[in-house]
């Protein structure tokens, strides 16, 4: 087992949030779970991460009850958990070190946000010498505001501001900047099979 699926903050916390209406991917646990089960298959490693901001009040503190896997997701005996507390997976866990007990070199990565949480950890997979496989239509992200939108106005309006970044956007941004950079970009058929 030289390769590993890393799939990053598909929790519950998420679904709490105003803008997951607008989510890019609302089937983001189907898309995973269909990875995990050809990375299982193959006697891949699989790393479930969550996002935690503990002490924040936010439906990322763990005390709210929201730092957990969506539905449908249950990872396997054997399969690490991690949680970070930093948008990529690494700086704030033992990711590294687990991939290296393991003897990985290949991570394939999913998980939400698209340009966020999930091109941070390839971005720095990369450069600790992984090689990576960024699965973007096994992500998900929201629109993202304009810098000078007012932080008052409901998501909704937000999303019909014209500087609003749209989803496809993000996405097209993301793979622009990772492509034979930091990762290879594939789909879930691709790599799963259709």
């Amino acid at each position: 087992m030289n390769n590993a699926l890393v799939v990053i903050d598909v929790q519950e916390s998420f679904r709490q949030m105003p803008d997951w209406e607008f989510v890019s991917q609302p089937d983001i646990v189907g898309q995973v779970n269909r990875l995990v089960t050809a990375a299982r298959a193959q006697d891949h490693l699989v790393v479930w991460v969550l996002g935690s901001r503990p002490g924040s009040g936010t439906v990322f503190d763990p005390a709210r009850g929201h730092v957990r896997l969506m539905d449908g997701l249950e990872p396997h005996a054997g399969e690490p958990l991690i949680t970070k507390t930093a948008h990529n997976a690494f700086t704030t866990t033992n990711l590294h070190q687990i991939l290296t007990a393991h003897g990985i070199r290949r991570l394939t990565v999913c998980g939400i946000r698209t340009e966020q949480c999930c091109e941070t950890t390839t971005r720095i997979a990369s450069d600790l010498g992984f090689d990576v496989v960024f699965v973007t239509d096994a992500t998900a992200t929201t629109p993202i505001p304009h810098r000078d939108a007012p932080q008052d106005l409901p998501f909704p309006q937000l999303v019909d501001d014209p500087r609003t970044l749209g989803v496809a956007d993000v996405i097209a941004r993301t793979e622009y900047a990772l492509a034979d950079r930091f990762a290879v970009i594939r789909t879930v058929d691709e790599l799963a099979g259709a």
